[in-house]
């Protein structure tokens, strides 16, 4: 189990757009078609990788939270689905259906929305505000697998409180800590 930490893109980034499959719907997405009225929380995450999986019931939770208060919420599995068959378009079919995502899980195939974003591990989460502009990256909270730390979506859910209630967000930001994106063999 790989320890990546995020790259943690500059604060203010606008947006990077993308125009992805959704593996749940067969449609596609952009940017915004998934952006909420508030702020928009893009993650990036896969089906395999046991750092998400300690994670994805809170995620879920997280979104379940937030998509009612005006905040979008996106998955994008960008990694090499040929050389990780687990995180096929399929299989991120069944992932999403069997966890009762209610956002859209998009394939990042050609790995570029991976590389606009600067993504490094999975889970990797970036907020953004509602003018598309990057207010927080990071880590979802200090729990990871084994360490003992209870799950509770803190630093994300501090940045979003923050951001619906027009508090300013720390700029002192933990990067996330998982699993590489898995990435194609370039020649």
């Amino acid at each position: 189990m790989a320890r990546t930490p995020s790259n943690m893109l500059a604060l203010n980034t606008i947006a990077p757009d993308f125009f992805l499959p959704d593996t749940n719907s067969n449609e596609w997405k952009s940017f915004n078609d998934v952006k909420g009225n508030h702020g928009t929380v893009v993650m990036f995450i896969c089906n395999h990788c046991p750092f998400v999986l300690h994670v994805i019931e809170e995620i879920i939770r997280v979104a379940n939270d937030y998509r009612v208060q005006g905040i979008g919420f996106v998955a994008i599995s960008s990694n090499d689905a040929v050389a990780y068959p687990a995180d096929a378009p399929d299989k991120m079919t069944e992932f999403a259906f069997d966890n009762k995502f209610s956002f859209p899980y998009l394939y990042d195939e050609s790995q570029e929305t991976a590389k606009n974003y600067d993504a490094a591990c999975t889970p990797d989460f970036y907020l953004f505000n509602a003018q598309n502009k990057l207010v927080y990256r990071g880590q979802l909270d200090d729990s990871r697998p084994k360490n003992e730390i209870s799950i509770s979506g803190s630093d994300l859910r501090n940045a979003i409180d923050s951001l619906l209630y027009k508090r300013s967000i720390n700029p002192i930001q933990k990067p996330s800590i998982g699993c590489n994106i898995k990435w194609k063999n370039s020649l």
